[in-house]
């Protein structure tokens, strides 16, 4: 959908004074998407050998079909592999994938090429040939999927379970907020959406990190973001009808009061953390005195 620019020369846009005495936006939080064009161009090999067995006879066809079968429905798993090793390294604290949609790609385009060699050369030394030499070019262009779990040492599994199914409620909602936010057509408020998924984020991640927090941010993990969800999805429908600069003012106060309440909250949480590991170490010194262990530098 086409969308009206919002420069500082635009009928919406600040001053030539304002915006010099504004800010410098923040890119926090700003990702790249992992899907790039060396993926998606993975998808025109199948189209071509497909397109190009169809005068090759039936046999001929069959297995250009099926080679491209195998190249198309690799293109498809490698986004997957891609966009979950990006969810994966954003977090300190992440399970590996439970499939490796990577590695199944590369496997998948070795199968489609040595099929496609097949059609066209009959035989088994040149399929696997050339088959192999796409799987290993593959994996070394897009490399491996994580193959271990990160930062789940001493962590109950139980835990760390529930929260991230609670994460992933959560991330939907944000995701609902997201695609609610882009039908009112206002670059302003799709921003403003932007800034408030970087906050919750912030809190999704320091809850992850101590799943013992997770009590605490509960509420903010689906009674709160559900009814921005809501909100957001009632102002999109309003606002994309009648441009009404109420209800969008209306709607920014209340992004304002979710964004402080969610920076609130992981604040408080990270000092709860510090004060935890203060007794700690307050409760270790007592036990090491008591055992007449002489502790000559300050570990606070």
């Amino acid at each position: 959908m086409a969308q009206r620019y919002g420069g500082k020369y635009s009928p919406d846009g600040a001053s030539s004074q304002s915006v010099k005495d504004a800010a410098p936006k923040s890119f926090k939080g700003a990702t790249v998407d992992p899907v790039g064009a060396r993926s998606n161009v993975l998808f025109i090999p199948p189209i071509v050998l497909a397109f190009t067995s169809i005068n090759e006879g039936a046999i001929g066809m069959g297995l250009g079909l099926l080679g491209a079968g195998a190249l198309l429905l690799g293109a498809w798993l490698l986004r997957g592999g891609l966009t979950a090793e990006a969810a994966y390294n954003a977090r300190k604290v992440s399970r590996r994938p439970a499939f490796p949609r990577k590695i199944a790609a590369a496997l998948l385009a070795g199968v489609g090429v040595g099929i496609a060699s097949f059609a066209n050369e009959p035989g088994l030394i040149a399929p696997v040939i050339y088959g192999a030499a796409a799987t290993v070019l593959h994996l070394g262009a897009f490399g491996f999927d994580p193959m271990r779990d990160k930062g789940m040492e001493g962590i109950d599994t139980f835990q760390q379970d529930r929260v991230a199914r609670a994460v992933d409620e959560a991330e939907a909602h944000l995701a609902a907020m997201r695609d609610a936010i882009k039908r009112s057509g206002d670059r302003r408020m799709i921003s403003r959406v932007e800034q408030f998924e970087s906050t919750a984020k912030d809190l999704f991640r320091t809850v992850e990190e101590d799943p013992r927090d997770l009590t605490a941010a509960r509420k903010f993990l689906s009674v709160y973001l559900m009814g921005a969800r809501d909100a957001t999805i009632k102002f999109a429908d309003v606002y994309s009808r009648t441009n009404d600069t109420q209800a969008r003012d209306d709607y920014e106060a209340l992004l304002d009061d979710l964004e402080l309440n969610f920076s609130a909250r992981t604040r408080k949480m990270l000092l709860d953390d510090r004060s935890d590991l203060t007794v700690e170490i307050d409760v270790l010194r007592d036990r090491l005195q008591r055992e007449g262990v002489r502790i000559d530098r300050d570990m606070k």
